[in-house]
């Protein structure tokens, strides 16, 4: 009788959720990691207050999604700002997350609580996500099954009348795993228009927002997974006055195939779908009458793109290769110049874009592991089409300006390089250089706007704006619970898109019509440059329950102008702040009690292109606290802006001001089981 045959061992199969891992090469640049734990202890429990604790991070206003206007959410890291639209590329699971018309971002669609890990890169480089990233890469990364429960469930009641809930499903569907999640979020705001300058028309600004997110990840072979994502999201504010409500709602959906084995793989595609309405409205100057300006009825938009990477096996050499592209179309139909509270005309503006490119980076370890050292490059091309400007009388239907701009396309070649040497177990340097490149947005290109008096006029001859820049650091880590980083760098973005301020009221100026005594004209324009030097210090210390990080970013940025911007050479670019600080200190029992406080300062930053208004500096402190009740249950405390200090938002050519979010506390329950 034939001997039985030995069993066979199992196929060992592992879901994770995740993308490829991080790249070796990775050590060359000036990379920060959020982790879970911070990601579910910030006071506002919003992802935007979690990212300012990374050194020189920042949005086009200080305030927050629940008070900002959507299209002033651009984000930024090293002094590259001075434009609402995001000049740091920022991506969920892979999918690039910037509106396909306005390139801001929609923070109201990342819920910290599903999240599991955020990844800052400092430092400009196209690299492998595609073109954007000029001011750095922020990389979300949904919540792996290690690190969700199966039921989690919270819910808190705030100052304002407001209400902050958020609950999740997650467990295993077959050999994989799916989750469901849920956020909302509502308040009745607060007036952003600061005390002594309110008039009757100023009222409280209240918000609602909430977003579904469902997941499914399974394997299709031993070492490759299959991952769906669905997102839909609903966001609606006011500005404190009458006519001003806007909405953004939204769908994203994608699917990503991770290979984790021998020859590492993605391949991802997604659709991203977006619409936007917004009215505008500007007071008197004793504040007793509103007149409506501009309303956005309708902002349709949509983004599809994918990519392929591959990483051959190559020993301790990694050499990743890879294409993608992305394809955009929107467009802005809204009324405007209104008589007697009524619209007279209507404005049709909008096109399309598309990007595609080819990358390769190699990394190569040197004297036995100790240096690192990294290069790649990619090679992009972009087109801009369709562009068009249409304006009528609605009265008559007859048009005032019915222009189709001539089809653009160009080539940008990018790359980055650089070194990391482990000096010794306790200490890195770094240095890395790299070029990087943006294309402007359809709402750059094409919609003219106004803010309260001031008018801006787009440009449809915009170039892409591009990046060089270097910088170097040290890493150390002189104990296990103790890291410090020091980084300084340089940057010059060439053809930096800013408003360029040509005029003032009263008068009629080109694109944009009249303009009120009080009011400024500025148009869209392409400035010679921003150049930004500057040094990020960042530290961290453990110890037991006790947790202790830091960040200081220091950042001087000029402008370089000639030409209509002659007049802005040498001045700082609007909204970049020249220092920001940063420290939380908290403690965390095993129990699950826990307690922390953050203290962040930023320093004064101008308003305006011309320097001639200012927002003030402020300091803030958040406090957050949980008690154990057990069987899964904590209260939970919250307090934002305990000393209700006044954060300068905006400053009006008026001298109106208008602030971010003042003292808000909250109290609640959560359910982790």
């Amino acid at each position: 009788m034939p001997a039985a045959l030995p069993p066979t061992p199992p196929i060992e199969i592992t879901v994770t959720g995740r993308g490829l891992a991080a790249a070796e090469g990775d050590a060359a640049y000036d990379v920060v990691t959020i982790d879970r734990d911070r990601l579910s202890t910030t006071a506002s429990g919003r992802l935007e207050d979690v990212l300012r604790d990374v050194a020189g991070f920042a949005q086009y206003r200080r305030s927050d999604a629940r008070s900002a206007h959507p299209t002033s959410q651009g984000a930024t890291l090293r002094g590259l700002g001075g434009n609402a639209s995001s000049r740091a590329l920022v991506v969920l699971d892979g999918v690039p997350q910037v509106d396909p018309f306005g390139g801001w971002v929609t923070f109201t669609a990342f819920d910290p609580s599903r999240l599991g890990q955020v990844r800052v890169t400092r430092g400009g480089g196209s690299g492998v996500y595609g073109p954007g990233a000029l001011a750095g890469t922020i990389e979300l990364s949904s919540a792996s099954p290690e690190e969700l429960a199966p039921v989690e469930a919270s819910i808190l009641y705030g100052s304002r009348n407001s209400v902050d809930a958020d609950a999740a499903l997650s467990g295993k569907l077959g050999a994989g795993f799916a989750t469901l999640s849920g956020s909302y979020s509502r308040g009745d705001g607060f007036i952003p228009i600061v005390a002594n300058q309110r008039g009757p028309v100023d009222k409280a600004a209240p918000y609602r927002q909430g977003s579904i997110d469902g997941r499914v990840v399974f394997p299709v072979a031993p070492d490759t997974e299959l991952q769906a994502n669905m997102l839909m999201l609903r966001d609606e504010r006011t500005r404190g006055l009458d006519g001003t409500a806007n909405t953004s709602s939204g769908a994203d959906a994608s699917v990503r195939l991770v290979g984790h084995g021998r020859w590492g793989f993605e391949a991802l595609a997604y659709l991203q779908e977006r619409k936007f309405t917004s009215g505008f409205a500007s007071a008197n100057a004793t504040r007793t009458v509103v007149t409506p300006s501009l309303n956005q009825y309708d902002v349709p938009a949509s983004g599809v793109g994918g990519r392929i990477e591959i990483r051959p096996p190559l020993g301790k050499i990694e050499l990743r290769l890879g294409v993608d592209g992305r394809h955009t179309v929107g467009e802005t139909d809204e009324f405007y110049t209104y008589v007697a509270g009524q619209p007279t005309r209507q404005r049709d503006a909008g096109g399309a874009t598309a990007t595609t490119g080819a990358f390769a980076e190699l990394s190569v370890p040197l004297l036995g592991d100790a240096i690192i050292l990294t290069g790649g490059g990619r090679i992009d091309r972009w087109w801009i089409t369709n562009g068009h400007l249409r304006e009528q009388t609605i009265s008559t239907s007859a048009f005032l300006t019915n222009t189709n701009y001539a089809d653009r396309h160009g080539t940008e070649g990018t790359g980055r390089g650089g070194l990391a040497w482990k000096v010794t177990d306790a200490v890195r340097l770094r240095t890395a250089a790299y070029l990087g490149w943006r294309l402007p947005t359809l709402n750059e290109l094409y919609r003219p706007f106004r803010a309260g008096p001031d008018a801006t006029a787009a440009n449809p001859a915009l170039k892409p704006e591009r990046v060089k820049g270097l910088d170097g650091g040290i890493d150390w880590t002189p104990l296990p619970n103790i890291k410090f980083s020091a980084t300084a760098f340089h940057n010059i973005l060439d053809d930096a898109i800013g408003n360029i301020t040509l005029g003032a009221g009263p008068g009629t100026f080109p694109g944009v019509g009249f303009v009120a005594a009080g009011g400024v004209f500025r148009q869209r324009g392409n400035l010679d440059a921003i150049r930004s030097n500057g040094a990020e210090l960042e530290g961290s210390f453990t110890d037991g329950a006790w947790r202790l990080s830091a960040s200081y970013a220091y950042v001087d940025a000029r402008v370089r102008g000639s030409g209509v911007s002659a007049p802005l050479n040498g001045l700082r670019p609007a909204q970049t702040p020249k220092q920001q600080v940063s420290a939380t200190i908290g403690r965390e029992e095993a129990s699950g009690l826990s307690a922390a406080a953050t203290v962040r300062y930023i320093s004064g930053q101008f308003e305006d292109d011309q320097n001639s208004r200012i927002d003030k500096a402020a300091t803030t402190l958040d406090l957050t606290a949980a008690l154990p009740l057990g069987k899964g249950f904590s209260i939970q405390a919250r307090a934002e802006n305990v000393t209700n200090t006044l954060v300068e938002a905006t400053v009006a050519s008026d001298g109106t001001i208008e602030r971010a979010s003042p003292r808000t506390l909250w109290i609640g329950i959560k359910y982790r089981g």
